[in-house]
């Protein structure tokens, strides 16, 4: 396997990179920092819920959707980011996704400990150091026939410009927000109280690496690959696909008479789960929009289980059973999120 080890390049090609090498059929790890701040959602969040877009225009913050799961978050130049990228048949990974996230984190667990903090992998995607603080989140998805894994190493962090990216229902809130993160999230410089140096850490975080995947050569990007990225930067900062998870069906708007809106809002261990549903005589689902910061593979099985709820009895039983369906065939991995979440979800929208 390969590494292709770089340091800041523009904002967006920092998350192009893994898309276009996945698309391609690269095999290793990419290290990189944004030069730019951006913004970036989770595969199956909805932008207009997560992000507050009028700060992000005036901020001047770019905005682009990822194809892996997890939450909204502010990327800049204090985050060097981890990406591997195999073949979904290739023997030395895992097909189960817990055990992945589990084996993938190692590294950059172990790269903290080499600095001096004690850092462990949490299920069901977080690193956390020895007092319980966040210090590493990470996301997974499935990218044609490729796999990837992403995860950053946290320097430092913008917690104000953080709370100011998120959508929050009012200022207050936000407050809460900003005191949250101070609180749970933490870096190598509040824990060391000074940045290793850049090229230490992205040493040992290859060194550490390797001894999973053994030697990784270095390679750099070929044109080829850049070519892709230039390619992908026009469907990935597109209204259509940032705006994919939006909902069709319209906040506070009376459709017509025995149809009711409602919205979903639960916290499952594996990551919220927001639904916006039309039902019809509150005995049928009419229609369904599942988004949310969790991971979910294959990717593309989310629409299939929106799809099965459509038209079925609005009843939890019904609910449970049609995503178990869609799970059992689709061979679906949720990690932490399992179709009675979904179901809890959609049955008890308000």
């Amino acid at each position: 396997m390969n590494v292709i080890k770089l340091d800041k390049v523009p904002g967006q090609d920092s998350m192009l990179i893994f898309h276009a090498l996945a698309r391609i059929g690269y095999e290793g790890l990419v290290i990189v920092s944004p030069k730019e701040p951006l913004a970036s959602i989770g595969y199956f969040q909805d932008a207009q819920k997560e992000i507050d877009l009028e700060f992000c225009e005036k901020a001047g913050i770019s905005i682009m959707r990822r194809e892996v799961g997890g939450g909204a978050t502010y990327l800049d130049g204090n985050q060097i980011f981890y990406q591997m990228i195999w073949h979904k048949n290739n023997p030395a990974f895992p097909r189960n996704i817990k055990q992945i996230f589990e084996m993938l984190s190692q590294p950059a667990c172990e790269t903290y400990r080499t600095f001096g903090i004690n850092a462990s992998f949490r299920a069901e995607n977080d690193i956390i150091t020895n007092k319980g603080k966040k210090i590493a989140g990470e996301g997974g998805g499935d990218i044609g026939d490729s796999m990837v894994f992403v995860g950053g190493i946290l320097l430092d962090f913008d917690y104000h410009t953080m709370s100011k990216v998120l959508k929050v229902p009012d200022e207050k809130f936000r407050d809460k927000i900003y005191k949250s993160m101070e609180e749970n999230l933490t870096t190598m410089k509040r824990e060391l109280g000074e940045i290793p140096p850049r090229e230490d850490i992205k040493r040992v975080l290859i060194e550490c690496f390797e001894k999973i995947t053994h030697r990784l050569e270095p390679v750099d990007l070929d044109e080829k690959t850049i070519q892709k990225i230039q390619e992908l930067e026009k469907l990935f900062t597109s209204d259509a696909f940032l705006f994919k998870k939006t909902p069709r069906i319209p906040e506070g708007v009376k459709i017509k008479e025995g149809i009711d809106i409602l919205y979903g809002l639960y916290k499952a261990k594996g990551g919220l789960i927001r639904t916006a549903e039309e039902v019809e005589n509150k005995k049928v689902l009419k229609d369904i929009v599942v988004s949310g910061d969790f991971n979910l593979f294959p990717k593309q099985s989310l629409k299939n289980v929106e799809n099965a709820l459509k038209n079925k009895e609005f009843d939890r039983e019904t609910i449970k059973q049609e995503i178990s369906k869609v799970y059992g065939k689709d061979k679906i991995e949720s990690p932490g999120i399992e179709p009675e979440d979904i179901a809890k979800t959609v049955i008890e929208a308000q």
